[in-house]
């Protein structure tokens, strides 16, 4: 381990304690650092080593998510999270990339020896929560009620552009994102410099204890950029097959270029996680956009143009056959933010780089009421903010949980900036969020608070 990085690990844990010599070893190749609100977290080596510096070095924070993933999902389903593991052991595990699940046993190694009870299989249902609790458990849920499948009723989350050739300022890929979410699920503030002896360095947002990125965000050394929108509305779902967590893992490590991204990310395809995702070949000047649903595919290359995402499918056999969106309906999330990304890109044309990137993702801008107001149907979202939301629950405590942009000088040296957080710096203080909507006091102590933090830009290696 570097210097520094030894000197961050024993400020966080008694010296190696727990290790055995051997697993000492391993660690010694990993470190963290703490930066405006991110960890910044190196990885490297087997699959294994990969793991078990993941697990020692994040091991309170994986904890904390684990904890978290605990609670909400028995208070959203009724059923114990252990009935979850013990299903998933048939029909989700067997699915997973074997890389990747050694990786995971690593992991699990790493938080027994500082003192966190899990498993393996734990680790594999909480990188596929999403996927778990938003596609199975509604088909799930219909069986146990003998009633039709409801269609996946997601947060409408993150908003999410990509542009290349004659609209952005230089020429080159500008690409940016802010993930929205609940406030209380497991904190996105980790940026994870992934370096397995096989396959390509990545340089990724990620969660506490998650080996894919799940938010999304990366840059790997091929040259590729992506981010995604998840698809709302979206209904069928197939028990069985690849997890997202673990396509999406093995496409960014191992592929050379979009293409061959997509095929992977398509190769057992079950319907989980459905995104619209878009890519960029940084070195090529090339934007994609791959809009993976269950049975029908959306695929797009651009020299020249945009695509952006706000959970809403582009691809009319997608929208119209898998999902239930009311693609008109401006009064939703998902088709004003549609709206605004239209209107700031042809704004832009011409100009669009990293400020202006970082500009977009806070934008408050609510086409609805035509005016500027940060609540729920705005860009950089805050529906904690609504009595009256384009969502389920009014105040509920979700929306805008970080912002990340990156264009082609960045990506070529394995670097994106980010800022934690609200994408606006708009401050969340949680006890007081409590205090005021006593609705949501079930949460507890597992619903943390959000201060304002600044832009910083992170590289590989640093």
């Amino acid at each position: 381990m570097r210097p520094r990085g030894l000197a961050l690990l024993l400020a966080v844990l008694p010296a190696f304690a727990g290790l055995s010599p051997e697993q000492e070893a391993l660690v010694r190749k990993g470190y963290r650092k703490e930066k405006a609100g991110w960890i910044f977290l190196h990885l490297e080596g087997s699959a294994r080593a990969r793991g078990l510096q993941h697990g020692w070095l994040l091991a309170r924070e994986i904890d904390r998510g684990l904890k978290a993933i605990r609670l909400s999902w028995t208070f959203q389903t009724g059923t114990t999270w252990a009935s979850l593991l013990e299903k998933a052991q048939g029909f989700f595990v067997p699915g997973v990339d074997p890389e990747l699940l050694e990786e995971l046993e690593g992991m699990a190694e790493g938080l027994r020896a500082a003192g966190v009870a899990t498993t393996r299989d734990e680790l594999v249902c909480y990188n596929g929560s999403t996927e778990l609790s938003g596609y199975w458990w509604p088909v799930e849920l219909a069986r146990i009620r003998n009633e039709p499948v409801a269609p996946h009723k997601v947060r409408e989350s993150c908003s999410a552009f990509i542009a290349v050739g004659s609209w952005t300022k230089d020429g080159g890929v500008v690409m940016g994102h802010n993930n929205m979410s609940s406030y209380q699920e497991p904190l996105t503030n980790v940026v994870i410099d992934l370096q397995p002896d096989r396959g390509h360095r990545i340089l990724m947002q990620g969660v506490p204890g998650w080996i894919h990125s799940g938010t999304d965000f990366f840059v790997t050394d091929a040259g590729l950029v992506g981010t995604e929108t998840t698809i709302g509305d979206f209904q069928p779902y197939a028990p069985g097959g690849a997890p997202e967590f673990s396509r999406m893992r093995t496409a960014t490590q191992r592929a050379d270029g979009i293409e061959a991204w997509c095929a992977l990310m398509r190769a057992g395809n079950n319907g989980g996680y459905a995104n619209a995702w878009l890519l960029g070949d940084v070195r090529r000047k090339v934007i994609a956009r791959l809009e993976l649903g269950l049975r029908y595919v959306g695929f797009e290359t651009k020299t020249d143009g945009w695509f952006s995402g706000s959970n809403i499918a582009e691809d009319p056999r997608i929208l119209r056959l898998e999902t239930t969106t009311r693609d008109t309906d401006i009064t939703t999330s998902k088709v004003a933010r549609r709206v605004r990304w239209r209107e700031l890109l042809a704004a832009h044309r011409g100009r669009i780089d990293l400020e202006a990137a970082k500009a977009f993702e806070a934008d408050h801008r609510d086409v609805a009421r035509n005016a500027e107001r940060p609540g729920g149907r705005t860009l950089c979202a805050h529906f904690e903010l609504e009595a009256e939301t384009p969502g389920d629950v009014p105040f509920e405590p979700s929306g805008t949980t970080d912002a990340k942009v990156v264009d082609t000088a960045l990506a070529l040296r394995m670097s994106f900036a980010g800022r934690f957080g609200a994408a606006c710096g708009r401050p969340f203080d949680a006890p007081r969020f409590l205090a005021e909507h006593p609705q949501f006091d079930w949460l507890g102590d597992t619903l943390p608070s959000r201060p304002t933090q600044p832009w910083v830009t992170f590289r590989a290696g640093e």
